[in-house]
């Protein structure tokens, strides 16, 4: 096995990070990629999330109704859409023989969001625990397949929360990058960083959202290291254009820094050319399947930073994404589930496919030694193609 320092970085976001990696970890067969389903859009939530940046001179009523937006309980979804949306996003449990065909002979990847995905969504941040049974499966996932968690909560919270040290982390929407740890002594290799000169500034702006988002019953403030998020789940409907002027008020003085928007989430980076999606290419080239056909990525998530990846996959047509969600909304992602138990179960087929597979391969492998026996041994005499020594 061999060393190789493989480069990534985007010309346009001025970013370059370099990492070392063993090559020759995982093999495949090449096979034309499939067919992605098409996608399903909403051009007014599309315009709305375009008019969306701070810097051009947002108002707060746009944020609001994007806030409302982005609650699954202020939609009002017609059984007839429902349907037309979920004949676009099948289901990944009812199609899941049409997924593993696709991905026959190919290196499977798995990326996986956290909070929606292996957890549930709960009112406190803190406390949005991953079940032991969710553990145990990622656990046999990753035995099997190359695994990584993409979240933009901060890598040191997400691997508390999931505490499996073989897995990749991508914290802060894929800006804090680590691989697995090897042996237990060994320290935790940072594989990229690209935002480290905004650290900073993201605690300056945290001190300030603290104390200006303190009169606003409910709002909690996260900082995730290289983003912050500001939560309002548990915000009073009737408050949140007061905390989106608190959150403007404080941004408007910082242009370097840039405003997204998650699942009852206000999100703010550094305003690089980094996302999920650039997280996942980071990856992908660090296992060493950079421009490769043979490698089937699947990411599994339920937030809109999790587009950033969907779009991704799409656009190279190699593998797809994956949207939990019980409500159809504009997305890339190819298919769908609806919550976490169902991830679940969608991640321990997958691993009972892969056992299965094995272990046809072991079976198909002996036969074919039994057969050659057969053909090429006579008691203690072997025989080479035929051959048969004379006496």
């Amino acid at each position: 096995m061999t060393k190789q320092k493989l480069v990534a970085g985007d010309a346009k976001s001025g970013v370059d990070t370099s990492v070392v990696v063993e090559n020759g970890l995982f093999t495949a067969e090449v096979k034309k990629p499939p067919v992605v389903p098409v996608g399903y859009a909403t051009v007014s939530k599309k315009k709305l999330l375009q008019n969306l940046e701070i810097n051009g001179g947002t108002r707060v009523n746009a944020w609001v109704e994007s806030m409302r937006a982005s609650s699954p309980t202020s939609n009002r979804i017609s059984n007839q859409d429902q349907t037309t949306w979920m004949d676009r996003h099948r289901s990944a449990l009812q199609v899941f023989d049409e997924i593993t065909d696709a991905s026959n002979g190919k290196q499977i990847v798995m990326f996986l969001d956290y909070d929606g995905t292996l957890s549930p969504i709960v009112d406190d941040p803190d406390r949005a625990f991953m079940s032991d049974a969710m553990r145990a499966t990622v656990r046999k996932l990753a035995r099997r397949f190359p695994t990584a968690i993409v979240s933009g909560r901060c890598r040191d919270k997400v691997y508390k929360f999931v505490k499996l040290a073989e897995l990749y982390y991508a914290g802060s929407h894929g800006m804090d990058i680590r691989g697995p740890i090897k042996h237990k002594k060994s320290p935790p290799s940072v594989l990229c960083q690209p935002a480290s000169e905004y650290l900073p500034m993201i605690d300056e702006v945290y001190g300030l959202l603290m104390e200006k988002t303190k009169s606003t019953a409910g709002a909690k403030v996260e900082n995730n290291k290289f983003c912050l998020s500001v939560h309002f789940r548990c915000v009073d409907e009737t408050k949140w254009s007061e905390l989106a002027g608190q959150v403007r008020s404080v941004l408007k003085n910082y242009p370097k820094l840039r405003f997204t928007q998650g699942r009852k989430v206000l999100e703010i980076r550094p305003a690089i050319k980094w996302d999920k999606g650039k997280a996942l290419e980071f990856l992908l080239e660090s296992l060493g399947y950079a421009n490769c056909t043979d490698v089937f990525p699947i990411y599994i998530g339920d937030d809109r930073t999790d587009e950033d990846a969907f779009k991704v996959l799409r656009e190279t047509g190699q593998g797809f994404g994956i949207l939990v969600s019980k409500d159809p909304r504009d997305t890339n992602a190819s298919y769908s589930l609806q919550e976490p138990s169902e991830v679940m179960v969608f991640l321990q087929r997958l691993v009972e496919w892969k056992e299965r597979a094995l272990i046809d391969y072991e079976r198909e492998i002996l036969k074919k030694q039994k057969v050659w026996k057969d053909q090429n041994y006579n008691g203690n005499c072997l025989f080479w193609n035929g051959f048969q020594p004379s006496s």
